[in-house]
């Protein structure tokens, strides 16, 4: 697997995700955000590792990515992830990461982290002294903890929480009040657990991002 960022905000990048494979994937054909992906080896597409199961129905009868659409990438289903970013609208030295989605039938194997910590990177590299991300739910929360980043103590309009790297305080106490945040809004059975079993942990180890 190789990380590759494919496109500024300004270069209007648009990427063909199958939205049956991905979530949010109408998101990546707007050309107002930058995108960075994780893809499979040369030769390991989506078909040849099963996702089509994965996504519902046979791979032959996946519809193909969106090529008609003018400027679209079409990286031949071998997307595994993808992330999408942009400026703040009021601070240009801060930038979102507005969307990340992982393929269906790879979820839990840590790309999303190791996408999030990659595209940081290049964003620190280049242009953000900062990068921020809202998050809905724990599992979301405990990935972006692995790519660096830690809770602000901010929530969105939306009641998303509000996460940034570098992070501002990556302490047990910090980590333990977003997921309490979460512990109160009534989680289903499985967010339950999850949310028990990381009861009094320390946050997870930042992962060093890939190249």
């Amino acid at each position: 697997m190789r990380f590759e960022l494919v496109g500024w905000p300004a270069d209007g990048p648009k990427l063909a995700l199958d939205y049956r494979a991905f979530s949010y994937a109408g998101k990546f054909v707007m050309s107002n955000t930058g995108k960075a992906v994780a893809l499979a080896p040369e030769g390991g597409s989506a078909a040849k590792r099963g996702a089509a199961g994965a996504a519902g129905g046979d791979a032959s009868e996946r519809p193909p990515p969106a090529t008609d659409v003018e400027g679209v990438v079409d990286p031949d289903g071998r997307v595994l992830g993808a992330v999408a970013f942009n400026a703040d609208r009021t601070d240009p030295k801060t930038w979102w990461l507005r969307y990340i989605t992982v393929r269906g039938d790879r979820r839990g194997e840590g790309i999303g982290p190791r996408l999030a910590a990659f595209t940081t990177a290049r964003l620190r590299e280049r242009r953000a002294e900062r990068v921020r991300i809202a998050v809905n739910n724990p599992y979301a929360y405990e990935a972006l903890y692995r790519a660096g980043f830690a809770y602000t103590g901010e929530e969105t309009g939306i009641a998303e929480l509000v996460l940034a790297c570098p992070p501002p305080d990556r302490s047990r106490a910090t980590y333990q009040a977003g997921l309490d945040v979460f512990r109160a809004r009534g989680p289903d059975a499985d967010e339950r657990s999850f949310l028990d079993r990381k009861a009094g942990e320390n946050p997870p180890e930042a992962l060093d991002p890939p190249e």
